[in-house]
Order: structure tokens, then sequence, then C-alpha cells
């Protein structure tokens, strides 16, 4: 499961003007990370907007990344929710799965379980789910933390749990899962700007937003960082910092479209209502930084 290490790319789903999914800006964006040397890609996450998305519109982009990877890198699917019994449902049913190598399922949000209701949570998808499973823990986004105890709980309990997408921006937490976990687990930093220290205590790499739009850049200084050439990677980190920054100040994915459409990878940075277009001086400052 070490194909999970290294860079994965959190890919957006690229709209048209009508807000329809323009496959021809998928195809180009998924060729353009690819080239640029990411390890992985990963479809329908929170980058994607998959939320807004039917299930025929998931199972299409699922169909077109993967037409257009044509078997060059392994496929992370999100399937995740705060309805176990939904998600335990589509791990059951969903025809699209038999095309990933492993999927990456998110807190339940809103809910606001408790840890053991956490634990019950992935328990069930670990049960049902065809893939590996990697964790995703963002409580900046579910408005609930899943704590170090729990996470290794389930990475101890459950073989196909195989990672943890850890975005909690928590160095004490993120050591606790790092010095416990599993000799094969994997841990993935869900933050681009602190997967640079978080490789150095023992992190195997990053599920990131930033890869979509500078791929080249940010996969050489991960890679350099598990290759322990933290002087260079050093460069490039902080080289890369205001643009760590730039990308979410108004919001993800908002920020990321912005910039590819800047780069030219992607013909529109049209979102989905309730997110919205970056303000001119954002996109403005974006299209300086690519």
């Amino acid at each position: 499961m070490k194909k999970f290490s290294g860079v994965g790319v959190a890919l957006v789903t690229p709209f048209d003007e009508m807000g329809n999914i323009d496959e021809s800006s998928l195809r180009n964006l998924v060729n353009y990370v690819i080239d640029g040397g990411v390890d992985y890609l990963v479809a329908l996450g929170t980058t994607s907007e998959a939320a807004t998305m039917t299930l025929e519109e998931r199972a299409y982009v699922v169909n077109v990344i993967t037409e257009e990877n044509a078997g060059r890198l392994p496929i992370v699917l999100g399937v995740g929710g705060n309805n176990t019994a939904h998600v335990v449902e589509e791990l059951d049913t969903l025809p699209y799965l038999r095309q990933g190598d492993a999927i990456l399922s998110v807190t339940p949000y809103y809910n606001k379980p408790s840890q053991q209701g956490l634990y019950n949570h992935f328990k069930a998808i670990a049960e049902h789910s065809p893939l590996p499973v990697i964790l995703y823990n963002v409580p900046g986004r579910t408005s609930v933390n899943m704590t170090a105890a729990t996470t290794l709980r389930l990475a101890l309990d459950f073989e196909n749990i195989i990672a943890i997408k850890e975005a909690a921006g928590n160095f004490e937490q993120a050591t606790s899962i790092i010095a416990g976990m599993p000799e094969n687990f994997i841990f993935l930093s869900g933050d681009d700007g602190i997967a640079l220290p978080l490789i150095s205590i023992g992190g195997s790499g990053v599920i990131s937003v930033i890869a979509n739009v500078l791929p080249y850049d940010f996969s050489t200084m991960v890679h350099l960082a598990l290759e322990g050439e933290f002087g260079e990677a050093k460069n490039i980190h902080l080289r890369l910092g205001e643009m760590f920054k730039a990308l979410f100040e108004e919001g993800n994915p908002a920020g990321v479209k912005a910039a590819l459409h800047a780069k030219g990878v992607i013909a529109s940075q049209k979102l989905r209502s309730p997110l919205c277009e970056v303000s001119d001086s954002l996109y403005q400052k974006l299209k300086r930084g690519v």
C-alpha cells in the first residue's frame, strides 16, 4: 500500500459556464498533474465539489478520470457522509468503485458523533468496503475531531484501514498517530502548508490541493523530503508559502480553480453554488503566482 505515499492530488471538477462538467478540461487536468509527477489521483474528494453532484455525475467524473489515466497511476475515490447506513449502501452498490484502488472516507459532518460513534462508523465502512480505506480527519469542515486514540484503534483493528489523511493541523495529535501506528499504516498530511514538517517526523506524504496547479514543484518538494533531502525541500516549501495561503484565501476549491484557469489548464473557474468565484484582486494574485 506504499503506492499511496508521496503526493496524491485532490482533483477539482472543471465546470463550463453553464455549470456542467467540462470533460475536455478534466482530461487536460489529469494529464497535466500526471506529467507534473504526482503519485496518485484522488477523485470525488472535497475539492471536487462532489457534494453538489448527482450519482450519475459522480460516475461520469470517475469514468473520465479512469479513461484518461489509462492505468498510469492509482486512483482513490471519495466515499463518505454523515449517514452510516447510506455510506454502507453506496459501498455495496456503487458501480464505479471497481475503477478505484482505495476509498477516502471523511469523518461524519454536522452530527458531531462521539469517539465511539466515529469508531462504529468506520468499523461499518471497513466491513463493507471492497477497497482499502483511507480515513480523512478534517475538523475544520466537519466540526468533529477524530482523536489519535480513535485513529490508532481503527488502524490496529482493521487491516483494510491503511492510512489517514490528517487535516486537524495539530502537531501533538499527528505525533501521537505517527508514534503509535502499525508498521504498514500510512500517515498523510491533509494540509499542503505543513506537509514538509509532518514528513520530517515520519509522515509518508500528502493529499494535496496545490498539486492541481503546481504539481511539479510540490511533488519535487515532497519527494526530496521523503528521500531525506530537507535542505532543497525547505527552499521549495518557502517559495510556495504565499501560494499555500492564497489558494485558500477565499475558500477551496475557488482559489485552485482560479489558479488553474489563469494557468490555462481549465477553460472556466466556474463553481457550483453555494461556492462562488474568487475576487478579481485574488485572481490577479494567483495569476502572478502560477
